[in-house]
């Protein structure tokens, strides 16, 4: 706590200047900061933190804001891993405001299936809330455990069932969003002409506008049936087709993902014991899958007949193409469903034995997957080799679209023998990498957002016109950069 210097914000009675609450809202989740809580280099720290529990608090604090002339970042379940939470050096002070304390369900409308949270409900709340009264989000992020509905949307996030209950775009029906200029109310209504939609608008825009304080979101009846299985492919092409296929059909599977033949070797010899996974690849090699196989994990969601009916159509596409599926490879299913929200933890296994793990992501057209998944993983593997290091790498297809996927890469590399140089070779890895997505035709980013990470990378993406459209948007709300300045636009004051 020595590192923490004194605070610089005048006293309220609603924010905080303790150590511990400044350290623990210092970073997010990005390999940075993962490494700066490790090290215990935090560099900068939020001189307080505030854990409003109504929207007149927040609005008071915005208030105070603009009175004192410090900055303030918002925050939800510190799950970011693009540099979206983590304090800047800045002249002035830095407040960090915490949504954790709005966390209750406010209203279900049952007829209109529409639901109103707190903005700070982190995923186990919300899924608890509502299946208490027979009904679901069905919204299932890799940061789940811990992060907010609200930053789900500031976010622009995506579940991995979204094959069935959407990405947050289509679940987000409306709420309240806290501005330096006032109150913005969003209706909830069906659906609208009336000009450009101010809940889009809204939508990604990661604190720069305003802080949401209440969400809206749209809700489903809880299943009756969920299971999740796991099938075997002769190659990349099959499986890739077989994904293509269940989107443009409409398949009504909750979801699908295809590992590509490294990551399916991966997943089999940390998803089966010894014993399993030598029955499992005769039996495959008996099927006549080689080590060129790919796996396809998937899921169906919904009453009893649904899912049969869904299973009897992608049955028909699986044979077509080759699939290959069995007992031990639907135990292999239930596994995954067990420790789908395990993944981040992994960081901590592979340190132990000096490896250092991150992940990339973008999405595409179908017609361009192969190409950018193969110059994503070249570029990863060779992009440490004048260091004399090499880095492993493997990719799924983790959500699937009529028009196309997102490509999401897991990379692993040797740490340095310091802090400070694994920071550079992880810099390297992901500085080269994100330049082959924004040149490649994809999306600097399918899930995590822009934050700091992604920020460079956006006028490729958007284009002067839309940059100024943007900019212009946070400008008016947020005229002298008080609202998480340096976010989603290279604006640090």
């Amino acid at each position: 706590m020595a590192r923490v210097p004194a605070s610089r914000l005048p006293q309220h009675p609603l924010i905080v200047t303790a150590e511990e609450d400044r350290v623990r809202h210092a970073r997010g989740q990005s390999f940075p900061d993962w490494l700066a809580m490790r090290s215990g280099d935090f560099e900068f720290f939020p001189d307080g933190v505030a854990y409003p529990e109504t929207s007149a608090q927040v609005r008071e604090l915005l208030a105070f804001a603009v009175q004192h002339d410090f900055i303030v970042i918002p925050y939800g379940g510190g799950t970011s891993v693009a540099g979206h939470i983590t304090p800047q050096k800045s002249t002035k002070a830095i407040l960090t405001v915490d949504m954790g304390r709005m966390n209750q369900l406010m209203d279900l409308n049952e007829e209109s299936q529409i639901a109103t949270f707190g903005a700070g409900t982190p995923g186990p709340q919300v899924e608890a809330q509502l299946q208490a009264r027979g009904y679901t989000l069905g919204h299932y992020p890799q940061s789940w455990e811990l992060s907010t509905v609200g930053g789900w949307i500031a976010s622009r996030s995506s579940g991995q069932q979204s094959l069935r209950y959407g990405r947050i775009e289509q679940m987000f029906a409306g709420g309240r969003m806290e501005t330096l200029q006032g109150t913005l109310d969003i209706p909830s209504i069906p659906a609208s002409s009336a000009g450009p939609d101010i809940r889009e608008v809204t939508m990604g825009t990661e604190g720069r506008m305003g802080i949401f304080t209440e969400v809206k979101v749209r809700v489903q009846r809880a299943p009756e049936e969920e299971k999740f299985m796991v099938c075997f492919m002769p190659d990349w092409q099959a499986g890739k087709t077989v994904a293509r296929e269940v989107a443009q059909q409409r398949i009504p599977l909750s979801m699908m993902r295809v590992s590509n033949a490294k990551e399916t070797r991966a997943h089999a010899n940390l998803g089966t014991s010894l014993k399993q996974f030598k029955l499992l690849d005769g039996y495959l090699r008996f099927r006549g899958l080689d080590d060129n196989r790919c796996m396809l994990t998937f899921g169906v969601t919904g009453s009893k007949y649904q899912n049969k009916v869904a299973l009897k159509q992608l049955k028909k596409i699986l044979k077509k193409h080759g699939g290959v599926g069995g007992a031990l490879a639907n135990i292999m299913g239930t596994i995954w469903a067990h420790g789908r929200f395990k993944f981040p933890y992994l960081r901590e296994t592979t340190w132990a034995q000096g490896i250092a793990v991150d992940t990339l992501e973008t999405s595409t057209d179908w017609g361009n997957v192969d190409e950018q998944m193969s110059q994503m993983e070249t570029t990863l593997e060779n992009a440490l080799k004048d260091d004399g290091e090499e880095v492993m790498v493997f990719t799924h297809l983790s959500h699937i679209y009529g028009q196309g996927a997102s490509i999401y890469t897991t990379y692993f590399f040797r740490c340095a023998d310091s802090y400070e140089a694994t920071l550079e070779r992880w810099k390297k890895l992901k500085s080269k990498t994100c330049e082959v997505i924004a040149q490649g035709r994809a999306t600097i980013s399918h899930q995590h957002g822009v934050g700091r990470d992604h920020a460079l990378y956006m006028p490729v993406e958007k284009g002067e016109l839309g940059m100024r459209v943007i900019k212009t948007l946070v400008k008016d709300f947020d005229p002298e950069k008080r609202l998480n300045p340096g976010v989603l636009l290279q604006d640090t004051p």
